[in-house]
């Protein structure tokens, strides 16, 4: 297992550890949105509920870590970790994007830029789009340079309703995390009949996009974060029978090295530990082969079934695999996910996410006489570009060395900025309005 970082809180277990797979999961996610709005994959929409279902099991993890140390979840500290992971990158995409909008783009991508924005320092773009009727699958309609941000909005609001829930449930007494697990297992059955209701086959962005409706992909992972399920999950790859039988045949060290190094276990782990190594590979593989097959061939505008049930089962195979790199992280999977370019790629997704549609949007072809790939690859290299600067010059800085962005004066600085954005909206001059003499008409 790689180890990238360790976090200060403990649990049973001892210090959490930072898996090299779970960053992977990130390049995963971020390339197939990218060939997704370029036009090169079908599914790739797909790799939000991949985001979902990863933020929801890390989040989980934390809270229920925090709570075994101390007994409680300070809300204040979360949400203050969260503004310093979150916010620095939006908020300089925020200005850049207004201010580039305004100088090149045209007056409606100027005017939806400045009515979007505002919505989106409050983190509720996903529900202005819906009032506005912004269909998300209509890929002929205005441009906005904001729409890709309603996933944010979705995991903001996440995080800010989910720890409060976590803390109730933890006052209630002992076995919290398998009252967590009951939580989220209820609720997100109960997002799953709310999508399943108010899905139209004309137009699914109510659903899609809906907090209420995509709250199950979050809620899976964290499901798979809390202990019960973990352990079930680990049962369910070491059964009795089948430890018996691999020590009995294994029980030499040669053939049981030999497969541990096939299903990727280290070495000496003994064969309960190979039992889980291999089952849990073969599963994890299967499981990134269906969820291959559904983003090659799955499209959002025509596979109706996918708001019927098809979002959940595919947010439950996202969870499944998230628990399975965890349990097993030394499986062919787990290692392949591990690869350094696609772990590099998931440790800049966040960013890469903010910036690939601004960019999409500017770089057009009618701007820049790209289409195809050469406009792809240009928008890739772009968004990686600047994402890399970002984590880099602004988010890292932040959100490890500076002193001034905790306590107080983190504090400070978070109305100051908040201030700023308001002033941003206001101060930027929209495009002049359109008059037309009806003295000339007919």
């Amino acid at each position: 297992m790689n180890v990238v970082e360790r976090s200060g809180v403990a649990r049973g277990a001892g210090p959490r550890v930072h898996l090299a797979a779970l960053d992977g999961l990130r390049g995963v996610a971020i390339l197939g949105v990218l060939l997704f709005h370029t036009g090169h994959l079908s599914g790739g929409f797909l790799g939000v509920d991949l985001f979902f279902a990863l933020s929801g099991y890390l989040i989980t993890d934390l809270l229920l870590r925090e709570i075994a140390a101390t007994g409680a979840v300070s809300l204040v500290a979360f949400w203050g970790r969260r503004i310093r992971r979150l916010l620095p990158a939006l908020v300089i995409m925020l200005v850049v994007v207004t201010l580039l909008v305004r100088l090149v783009g045209p007056p409606d991508l100027v005017r939806t830029t400045l009515s979007d924005g505002p919505w989106v320092q409050v983190n509720l773009i996903n529900w202005h789009l819906l009032a506005e009727s912004a269909g998300y699958w209509d890929r002929f309609g205005a441009d906005r340079v904001f729409g890709h941000l309603w996933s944010i909005a979705v995991e903001e609001q996440f995080y800010l309703v989910w720890p409060v829930l976590v803390l109730v449930v933890a006052r209630w007494g002992r076995r919290v995390a398998g009252r967590v697990a009951l939580v989220a297992i209820l609720v997100s059955a109960v997002s799953l009949i709310l999508m399943v209701t108010l899905a139209d086959p004309a137009d699914p962005t109510r659903v899609y996009t809906g907090t209420d409706t995509r709250a199950f992909s979050l809620l899976l992972g964290a499901a798979i974060a809390t202990r019960p399920l973990r352990d079930a999950l680990a049962r369910t790859f070491a059964t009795r029978p089948l430890r018996d039988a691999l020590a009995r045949t294994f029980a030499t060290r040669p053939l049981r090295d030999a497969l541990a190094r096939t299903v990727g276990e280290r070495a000496g782990g003994g064969p309960a530990s190979v039992a889980v190594g291999g089952r849990a590979g073969g599963a994890a593989g299967l499981v990134v082969v269906g969820m291959g097959v559904a983003w090659a061939l799955v499209d959002g505008v025509d596979s109706a079934w996918l708001f019927t049930g098809g979002l959940f089962l595919h947010s439950l195979a996202g969870a499944l695999l998230v628990g399975l790199c965890v349990q097993a992280p030394h499986t062919v999977v787990a290692r392949a996910l591990a690869w350094q370019p696609l772990r590099r790629l998931g440790l800049i997704s966040y960013s890469v996410y903010l910036w690939h549609w601004p960019i999409l949007v500017l770089l057009s072809p009618e701007r820049t006489g790209l289409d195809g790939w050469a406009r792809s690859l240009a928008v890739y290299a772009a968004s990686i570009g600047l994402a890399t600067l970002s984590k880099w010059l602004v988010e890292d800085p932040i959100r490890f060395r500076a002193r001034w962005a905790r306590g107080r004066g983190g504090l400070v600085a978070f109305v100051a900025v908040m201030a700023g954005l308001a002033v941003l909206w206001l101060a930027v001059p929209g495009p002049a309005s359109v008059t037309i003499d009806v003295t000339r008409l007919g």
